[in-house]
């Protein structure tokens, strides 16, 4: 007798301190707040952006919050399949889809700025459509192209930095020419063949056109 009612006693115990646990467990949910290891840039041109992506991590973390203390569910991590907990699985995989959303913009943005570009540039590339190293390349034929003076022939034997750059362009296309930046006959017969090639009035003479399709 007195054994059964010890027994009863404990299974009273476990079942009060149980209880109280599932209570404690329901208002004490462990650390669910979203981090990210990835290198963002909080100095975007579209500052709208940052703050929309810290709205989607409050967002994100309430909702974790709250499936745990309401429902009884971590959707990070579900115990089971039921109906309610997938439909609150799916709910939290499109929060954390906004989150991932923000971040690929912010972490880009970042890396662009590694090697160089500002707001200005950045919101350029987006706003065109042009990868990073399509802009490269634009920057890159603009600064030769402003070399380019078309008051002023080229004459044989002169030696310049623009003749070296139109030397390797020709290169690039095919021809084996040297490339010492000196303007003479080999590379004047290249430029007329790639004139021929190309449908252009075949002088052996750099214009606009020619400079155009050369770095096509």
């Amino acid at each position: 007798m007195k054994q059964l009612i010890i027994l009863l006693l404990l299974i009273i115990a476990f079942s009060i301190g149980f209880g109280k646990y599932q209570e404690y467990k329901r208002y004490n949910a462990p650390n669910v707040n979203y981090k990210t290891t990835k290198k963002l840039d909080l100095d975007y041109y579209n500052q709208e952006t940052v703050l929309n992506y810290y709205k989607a991590i409050e967002d994100v973390n309430s909702f974790v919050k709250m499936q745990w203390t309401a429902n009884d569910i971590d959707v990070r991590t579900p115990e089971d399949d039921t109906e309610k907990t997938k439909l609150a699985v799916k709910k939290y995989a499109n929060k954390l889809a906004i989150i991932k959303y923000y971040e690929s913009k912010l972490e880009n943005s970042q890396i662009l700025k590694a090697n160089g570009l500002n707001n200005k540039e950045i919101q350029f590339l987006e706003e065109t459509g042009t990868n990073f190293k399509a802009y490269q390349k634009s920057l890159a034929k603009n600064k030769i192209k402003r070399m380019f003076n078309p008051d002023k022939a080229l004459i044989n034997g002169h030696k310049t930095a623009f003749i070296y750059e139109i030397q390797k362009q020709l290169n690039k296309k095919g021809f084996e020419i040297t490339t010492d930046g000196v303007y003479k006959i080999e590379t004047l017969n290249a430029i007329k063949i790639f004139e021929e090639k190309n449908n252009l009035f075949a002088d052996g003479v750099l214009d606009i056109l020619t400079l155009d399709t050369l770095f096509e």
